[in-house]
């Protein structure tokens, strides 16, 4: 299986989750793990996770935050499977509200600044109502003090049959306790992989 990991926003490859998600394939599968740095304009972030998909086989994803949201719109598009972390509902919403009007365009990286141009175009791609949704696991917990975990609930379950849910109470937008949950996570892609 080849696992495209899909970090979160100014987080990078080498984020603890990236690092735990290698060691875990490192010691305990002969799996692939992708990273890629998706400190990049959202158009580019999934042409280049799309071409990847198109190259490889038995391709599943797990994203986190803004990672979720992009996998989300992967799957709808490539029907591979999924392990969204606190995915990201509606980033257009979040950022705007984050940063505020004042803020936008907001410097990301040396390379990149955040504009309303983009968050328009996340508005604009972001699929309805969740396609392929059998094959998402969604992880989230209730303490994430970023994003209220009700949207994703609501989203996730809205078509049937739903995706696979689980919510914790407490935690955190970074997902406590996720080294934990690698071997149910790596479990659901494996049987979900064609």
């Amino acid at each position: 299986m080849n696992i495209i990991y899909l970090h979160g926003f100014k987080s990078s490859p080498l984020s603890v989750k990236g690092q735990l998600i290698a060691d875990y394939c490192h010691c305990h599968s002969s799996h692939n793990i992708h990273f890629l740095d998706l400190n990049i304009q959202p158009d580019q972030v999934l042409a280049t996770v799309s071409e990847l998909i198109e190259q490889l086989d038995d391709v599943a994803l797990i994203g986190s935050s803004l990672g979720g949201f992009y996998a989300t719109q992967l799957v709808a598009k490539h029907g591979v499977p999924a392990v969204l972390i606190n995915p990201a509902m509606r980033p257009w919403r979040l950022f705007r509200d984050l940063f505020g009007i004042e803020q936008i365009p907001f410097k990301v990286t040396e390379q990149w600044t955040l504009d309303n141009a983009q968050l328009d175009y996340l508005e604009r791609i972001a699929v309805p109502f969740v396609q392929d949704a059998s094959k998402i696991m969604v992880l989230l917990q209730q303490g994430d003090e970023v994003l209220d975990y009700r949207e994703a609930e609501r989203y996730y379950s809205a078509v049937s049959p739903t995706s696979l849910i689980m919510t914790e109470m407490n935690g955190s937008h970074a997902m406590e306790n996720f080294a934990d949950k690698l071997p149910m996570i790596f479990e659901f892609l494996s049987y979900s992989v064609k």
